[in-house]
């Protein structure tokens, strides 16, 4: 058990460093960056004096070092355009980012759930025709285009809801909705197909045969057994969820990291950019090493090991 804990961890670390490394160099090919910061009416002297006042001059692995040195240690620059610390102005924000990211998951895991196992219970019912089709939906739906509907249709037509903003529990309603709707499909998916397997196995037929209620052998033996893998699942899809909030927090106007990093794209905010990028990245990276030590924890064989 150990060991592979250490394995698992050490992949982290080399997947983070590989991420970073990849989303600097990236920022760095899409264009100069001194010449954005300049703007159109900035001239050669101008774009000149910017790339030595923030050190573009100098190689570009001399750049990442130090930047990476100083990302470790909590220091990501100070900002462009908010003329900010970038750590600070990203801890202010992050606290919208992670109320949504769990409120999303929440919404997700109380939605899926119960209906994977319904379809599971009575397969090819309209209750497993319904899941079926809310799972494909969840997939070929853009969740820009679902949250415009739902602003036209609660906001603007009902005005039942607020169409923006993040000052009301009522605000993150919506985003909410879109945000867990994106990880239904596959919550709901191995539900079912985790309970349909747990049904017919033994165990579940002994219990059946032995006279014991329905609920107890739906709820006690088999949800038990079913619902492991999707704990597993859940915690990849909160690191999915949190690196996808920014379409959503775009769209509902929530000042958040999301939305952080699109305001920082749109005024190349170089610094910005490239913190958010390690630390949406990180999040999925520690999401799913815990997702994988949850799993070796679970399995009686990893733990005897």
């Amino acid at each position: 058990m150990l060991i592979f804990i250490l394995k698992r961890l050490g992949l982290a670390v080399l997947v983070a460093f590989t991420v970073s490394f990849i989303s600097f160099t990236l920022l760095f090919l899409a264009g100069d960056p001194a010449a954005a910061l300049a703007g159109e009416t900035g001239s050669g002297e101008d774009i000149e004096a910017i790339r030595k006042l923030y050190g573009f001059d100098r190689p570009m692995l001399v750049q990442y070092f130090d930047w990476l040195l100083s990302a470790v240690q909590g220091d990501f620059g100070e900002s462009y355009y908010f003329r900010l610390p970038v750590a600070s102005l990203i801890a202010e924000r992050l606290s919208v980012t992670m109320t949504l990211g769990v409120c999303g998951i929440t919404f997700a895991l109380a939605t899926a759930v119960p209906l994977g196992v319904a379809a599971a219970i009575r397969p090819n019912s309209i209750i497993d025709r319904v899941a079926l089709f809310l799972s494909v939906a969840g997939q070929a739906m853009p969740s820009f285009w679902f949250g415009l509907i739902l602003i036209v249709i609660f906001a603007i037509k009902l005005g039942w809801l607020p169409p923006s903003g993040a000052s009301s529990p009522a605000h993150f309603i919506m985003p909410t909705i879109v945000l867990g709707y994106y990880a239904m499909p596959a919550i709901m998916r191995l539900t079912r197909a985790g309970m349909l397997d747990v049904l017919a196995s033994d165990y579940i037929r002994t219990a059946r045969a032995k006279g014991a209620p329905e609920g107890r052998v739906l709820f006690r033996h088999a949800l038990r057994n079913a619902i492991i893998p999707v704990v597993s699942l859940a915690a990849v899809q909160m690191g999915f969820m949190l690196g996808g909030s920014i379409v959503v927090e775009s769209i509902f106007a929530l000042h958040g990291a999301g939305y952080l990093a699109w305001e920082s794209i749109a005024r190349n905010d170089l610094p910005t950019v490239q913190a958010l990028i390690l630390v949406f990245s990180m999040f999925y990276i520690v999401f799913t090493f815990l997702a994988d030590v949850l799993n070796a924890w679970l399995d009686p064989r990893m733990r005897s090991s």
